[in-house]
């Protein structure tokens, strides 16, 4: 099973950012998807996830700004991100657990003027 993340880049505070994921290879159903980020000099941090029902939860941080979506029949995840601001520059990973966690490759986001 492989993640391929897209749709990082650089973006003005304020401004807003889609970011793509989708799974591939040998895939049964898919359970949760998520996305986490990780700044230069932090630890890895949990961003938003949802289910395979739907069920959403989000980090405080972004609660409100972004918004998480899944396409089953493309087994794919979504992030789009409203509102950025300078402290949300990161690399953005995808992940999605199935049997095991899998995680995508990371892509960064940079929000400067």
């Amino acid at each position: 099973v492989q993640l391929q993340a897209s749709g990082g880049g650089l973006v003005q505070p304020g401004g807003s950012l889609t970011l793509s994921c989708a799974a591939s290879g040998n895939i049964f159903r898919i359970n949760v998807m998520g996305w986490y980020r990780q700044a230069p000099g932090k630890q890895r941090e949990f961003l938003a996830s949802i289910t395979s029902t739907g069920t959403t939860n989000y980090a405080n941080s972004v609660k409100g700004r972004f918004t998480i979506s899944r396409d089953d029949a493309k087994n794919t995840v979504s992030l789009q991100m409203n509102s950025l601001k300078p402290e949300d520059t990161a690399v953005y990973y995808c992940s999605a657990q199935m049997s095991s966690w899998y995680w995508g490759q990371g892509t960064l986001v940079t929000v400067s003027s």
